[in-house]
């Protein structure tokens, strides 16, 4: 990887973590379907114009909206809505040792005995952390923040095939394009009626919508896209997943004053080791392509 990939690379986990803890004050406000269809609906809005209709394309990018989009996101923020922000940016990487599964199943990648090592160790690192305090009772919050990040997983196993194909930043229009009026759609089923949730919504909430489509979401998924057309995933996901922690945590604590505990700071290092031994690893000749 180049250097200058490698920085577009760096700027990935700093938006997104950060995105990821501030999501949690505004969804007190905003119901997670719902914050979630903005997001993708403003960055549609910022980027659709620029582009032109990927013809040929749209069923492709349907689908891996609604997995990558539509299901995630609603999963895993539904869950980050259920507990603390400082637990869930640990959790969300289990998305690493799911892609290592994903990437076996559906691209015959067949992951060396040190893989499977780090994703035993990665898991173990999620029972501890599941055992702190603050998760006492809050097993949907935790099962639903895990489960969106295999969905993720799997939706980046789908998502890399069209990135080598479409624009980047395309790609991010039209996934939000798609998936964007379906959240929205879904939260006016089951939260209740939208303009109500429009109208009561107060000033910071509307800031961190705004800042989650226009801002942090055509950065990081642009960018995440961008490198991951021209390098291996292995060599793009060290980057992106090694940054997310310490982003996230620093937010969690500096901005939402959570204490985070001694299972928490444990088990999440315990994950990370499993990670480190996952995506730092030499693997087999055209593997990751």
């Amino acid at each position: 990887m180049t250097l200058r990939d490698s920085l577009i690379a760096a700027l990935v986990p700093i938006f997104l973590g950060f995105g990821f803890v501030i999501a949690k004050p505004a969804m007190l406000e905003l119901p997670p379907f719902l914050l979630m269809g903005l997001r993708f609906v403003f960055v549609s809005l910022l980027l659709i114009w620029w582009f032109p209709i990927p013809r040929g394309f749209l069923k492709r990018i349907f689908f891996v909206s609604l997995i990558a989009n539509t299901i995630q996101y609603s999963i895993t923020y539904t869950g980050l809505s259920l507990i603390d922000a400082s637990a869930a940016v640990l959790l969300v990487q289990t998305e690493v040792p799911f892609g290592v599964i994903f990437a076996y199943f559906m691209l015959k990648e067949k992951p060396v005995l040190r893989s499977l090592l780090g994703i035993g160790i990665a898991f173990v690192g999620v029972y501890i952390l599941t055992g702190s305090p603050n998760l006492d009772g809050k097993f949907l919050g935790v099962t639903l923040t895990i489960i969106g990040s295999g969905v993720w997983a799997l939706g980046q196993v789908l998502v890399k095939p069209l990135s080598k194909e479409i624009n980047p930043l395309a790609l991010v229009a039209w996934l939000g394009l798609f998936s964007g009026p379906i959240l929205i759609s879904l939260s006016a089923i089951f939260d209740g009626n939208t303009i109500d949730y429009f109208r009561s919504a107060s000033f910071e909430s509307w800031m961190i919508a705004i800042y989650l489509g226009f801002i942090m979401q055509p950065i990081t998924y642009g960018c995440f896209y961008y490198v991951l057309k021209n390098n291996p995933l292995y060599k793009v996901l060290p980057i992106v997943t090694m940054g997310i922690p310490p982003t996230g945590l620093l937010a969690a604590i500096f901005l939402l004053g959570e204490e985070p505990t001694k299972e928490l700071f444990l088990g999440g290092t315990i994950i990370i080791i499993g990670v480190i031994l996952i995506v730092f690893n030499k693997p087999k000749k055209n593997n990751f392509k």
